[in-house]
């Protein structure tokens, strides 16, 4: 049997029981593969890109960006779980997914990721903007390429270099919007970017022992916990004042700043606190803690700078800046 067979046969059968046919999917299977929770921040932070994109956009025309970013960001997801059956059999957070659990044969999610892919790429370019398809395409291509096929197997860094793709959306949404890439667009992207190996290594502290029987190198399994405490309190220190320069650079609101300045300043708070507990329950309550509220952080400042885009005169000039200087 081929390597490439031996893969296939080994995935089909990865979750199936024998008292059980095989491959009784259901709808919500389907939906599953798709990844609807990481396909809200997407569509979400899009959304975000859309609305602070220069100029107007047409309804049915931000309708349609959206709803291809999202079927592309599902593409992604069915791509991931095609590929990375093998390993999520073996861990109890992703064992219960719809390919290791015998549902979803590996082959038909392969073929549903490429065609939600080349659908939502096309449709994107054809309907609405040739760059922001580009960018849409990298996207998919660097997730479920890049990170899921190499990087997540290979390098404990794999979620610094791979978090670029779940950075991108805002700037798709920006391209679909204005035809273009804007400094702000490029600040968006970097404040996912940062935020993602805290909120990830967080989330493998508590859970090292699933990455560690999967053989995936996360960085708590290769580099051991202390080194990950650190790493997540050094990208903490570079995500907490990248977050606030928007405002800084008068391209949000003083609400932005303060909700910025106050939410990075209890995410630092959390970080160092994570950074002192070095082992037992204490240690992991922080990594939850950690966890969990970066969730939050996020979602408050896209959605300042989502609030600011639509009703801007309730929130001010952007002035924060000036005020921060002392000009």
């Amino acid at each position: 049997m081929s390597d490439v067979a031996s893969r296939e046969y080994d995935l089909a059968h990865a979750g199936q029981r024998p008292d059980e046919a095989p491959y009784h999917a259901s709808v919500a299977d389907y939906v599953a593969l798709l990844k609807p929770r990481v396909m809200s921040l997407v569509v979400f932070t899009a959304l975000v890109g859309i609305v602070r994109a220069p100029g107007s956009v047409h309804p049915v025309i931000a309708f349609t960006a959206l709803l291809c970013i999202a079927i592309g960001a599902g593409a992604s997801g069915a791509l991931n779980m095609w590929w990375d059956a093998d390993i999520d059999a073996l861990m109890t957070r992703t064992r219960r997914r719809p390919v290791p659990a015998g549902r979803i044969a590996p082959s038909e999610a392969l073929a549903f990721g490429l065609t939600l892919a080349i659908g939502s790429v096309l449709v994107l370019g054809l309907l609405v903007d040739e760059l922001a398809a580009a960018l849409l395409a990298f996207t998919i291509f660097f997730y479920a390429v890049v990170y899921t096929m190499w990087l997540k197997r290979w390098t404990p860094q794999n979620i610094v270099i791979g978090g670029a793709a779940g950075a991108f959306p805002p700037m798709v949404g920006w391209a679909a919007a204005s035809g273009g890439i804007g400094l702000e667009s490029v600040l968006l992207f970097l404040i996912i970017f940062f935020w993602t190996p805290p909120h990830f290594w967080a989330l493998a502290l508590y859970k090292s022992g699933d990455y560690e029987r999967a053989g995936v190198p996360m960085l708590p399994v290769v580099a051991g916990p202390a080194e990950t405490r650190r790493q997540i309190l050094l990208y903490t220190l570079v995500l907490v004042p990248l977050a606030v320069s928007p405002a800084l650079l008068g391209m949000a609101g003083i609400v932005y700043g303060v909700v910025a300045s106050v939410s990075g300043a209890l995410m630092l708070t959390l970080a160092v606190q994570l950074y002192r507990r070095r082992e037992g329950v204490a240690a992991e309550t922080a990594a939850k803690r950690l966890f969990a509220f970066s969730i939050l952080y996020l979602f408050l400042l896209f959605a300042v700078l989502l609030i600011e885009a639509v009703v801007p005169a309730s929130f001010g000039p952007a002035w924060f800046g000036p005020i921060w200087f002392g000009l």
